[in-house]
């Protein structure tokens, strides 16, 4: 297998419950210079306001921020889906918002982020799934990788809930399963010479 991806364009990460330390440990490790967009859904209470941006910009070194309607994806920045609304990403690399019904219970839905980042991204497109409790993200990834893109799984046993990486797992092959903790010095690996 490839050690890196040669048209990596976006990063897509999906998490759930233990979401927050997760992401936290991720993106400690995501060095300033990291050359992608990276879009993340976290499930969210519905009446949550951008609290979880401003934890995570405090322990990333990419500028990280709730995304913003109609903006558009630049290099090197993590965007957060606001709670309460499905975040998609459109042909033309900006950010929308629906307030649709939840899908598969969520809102934000990772699936529905994950199939429009495909849809702009195709084979460029690296998923990740993290800790959580359902199987929100699992389609979505197979998606990814029916697609060409690259596909990573956060190692079951280091999630602080197993279901939704064994739900992703279990939907199709995945290229990598990794440990917390080596997912980020992974990202970095898969993008270089991209």
């Amino acid at each position: 297998m490839s050690s890196h991806l040669e048209n990596a364009s976006a990063v897509v990460v999906g998490t759930s419950w233990g979401g927050v330390e997760a992401l936290s440990i991720i993106l400690r490790k995501l060095p300033a210079d990291f050359p992608l967009p990276v879009i993340i859904v976290q499930h969210q209470h519905p009446n949550s306001d951008d609290i979880l941006s401003l934890i995570l910009r405090k322990r990333a070194l990419l500028f990280v921020k709730e995304a913003e309607e109609k903006e558009l994806l630049m290099p090197g920045t993590v965007y957060i889906a606001p709670a309460n609304y499905h975040l998609l990403i459109e042909l033309d690399k900006t950010l929308s918002f629906s307030n649709e019904a939840p899908y598969n219970y969520s809102r934000p839905s990772i699936d529905l982020m994950f199939k429009s980042a495909v849809d702009v991204y195709g084979s460029g497109l690296i998923g990740i799934v993290l800790t959580g409790a359902n199987d929100d993200g699992a389609m979505g990834l197979k998606m990814i990788k029916e697609f060409g893109g690259m596909t990573l799984v956060q190692e079951p046993s280091t999630a602080t809930m197993d279901s939704m990486p064994l739900a992703a797992i279990e939907a199709s092959p995945v290229d990598y399963i990794v440990p917390l903790d080596e997912i980020a010095p992974l990202l970095v690996e898969l993008v270089s010479g991209s």
